[in-house]
Formats: C-alpha cells, sequence, structure tokens
C-alpha cells in the first residue's frame, strides 16, 4: 500500500510510534525533565513549575495509551493474518484454526485444554515426528459417535425383538 492511501492520522500514527520508541525521543524526554529540574529554583519550586510537569506528563501519558494501543491493534493483526497464511498453506495444519481471535474467552480455553492434551499425547510418543491434529482428533470423535449409534441401534433392535417374542 502506498503512502497516498494512507490517511493523515495513519501516517501521524506511525511516524509517532516510530519516533516514540527511539533513542531520539528518550534523549528528549530526559532533557525536558533535566531543564524542569534545573529550572525549579528560578521559578521557587512553585506550585505552578510543579503543575507544568505534571500537566505535560498526564496529557503525553493519556495520548500515548491511545497511539500505543492502535499501534499494538495493527500489529495484532498482522501476526493474525500471518498465522492464518500459515495455516492455509500448510497441509497437514487445520483450518479450524483460522481466526480463532473472534472466538470467546471459555472457547479458547477449551482450545487451550485441548492443545495441552496433545501434548501429553505427543510426550508419550516415541516418535517424535507423530502428529494429533484436530482433525485426526474429530476423525475419531466421528468414529466413536458412529460406533455409539450402531451398538445403540442394534441394542434397540433387540430390545424391539424382546417385545415381540
Amino acid at each position: 500500500m502506498s503512502n497516498s492511501d494512507k490517511s493523515i492520522f495513519e501516517r501521524f500514527a506511525n511516524w509517532a510510534t516510530k519516533f516514540t520508541g527511539s533513542s531520539y525521543a528518550f534523549i528528549s524526554a530526559t532533557a525536558i525533565v533535566v531543564i524542569w529540574a534545573v529550572t525549579g529554583p528560578v521559578f521557587n519550586y512553585s506550585e505552578t513549575w510543579q503543575l507544568v510537569i505534571n500537566t505535560g506528563t498526564t496529557i503525553i501519558t493519556f495520548l500515548m495509551v491511545f497511539l500505543i494501543q492502535k499501534s499494538q491493534n495493527k500489529d495484532s493483526k498482522a501476526i493474525q493474518i500471518k498465522l492464518n497464511e500459515l495455516i492455509a498453506a500448510n497441509e497437514k495444519a487445520s483450518n479450524r484454526i483460522v481466526d480463532i481471535e473472534d472466538l470467546t474467552e471459555k472457547e479458547l480455553d477449551q482450545l487451550h485444554c485441548y492443545y495441552e492434551k496433545l501434548a501429553d499425547f505427543a510426550e508419550d510418543d516415541e516418535d517424535i515426528h507423530a502428529s494429533h491434529s484436530i482433525d485426526a482428533a474429530k476423525r475419531n470423535q466421528d468414529y466413536k459417535h458412529d460406533f455409539f449409534r450402531k451398538k445403540h441401534e442394534e441394542w434397540l433392535l433387540k430390545q424391539e425383538q424382546k417385545k415381540e417374542s
């Protein structure tokens, strides 16, 4: 995407994020605090003198919270897209994991427990290359469900035969 496609705010946010994370920003902030401290005797350490630094730092902190959050949101979205691409490109990876960031906390906890269990299975394997995927687990679950359904139907059939005799 070219710079002309970005909004003024987007360009400013990118610049501000890069600048505020630079050594120049740290040196500038340190210089401001030193200058403020040195001017203390000149202003007799008055309440106004203290208010200047307090107000300045409060305003900057307030604005930085939003700038940092915007930057974090953008980075998080980019990372998620990259991970989704890797999942989609890997034939052995389950596509069900794409966009799981939209799940609820409870659903994510359930998936986390599932992957902890897969890790336990992997530790038990002698072959470190053996893989347990969600798709394999789903096939296993489907097999168990079909097996149970078949056994249940057989049991029902036996029950009906008993009634008829």
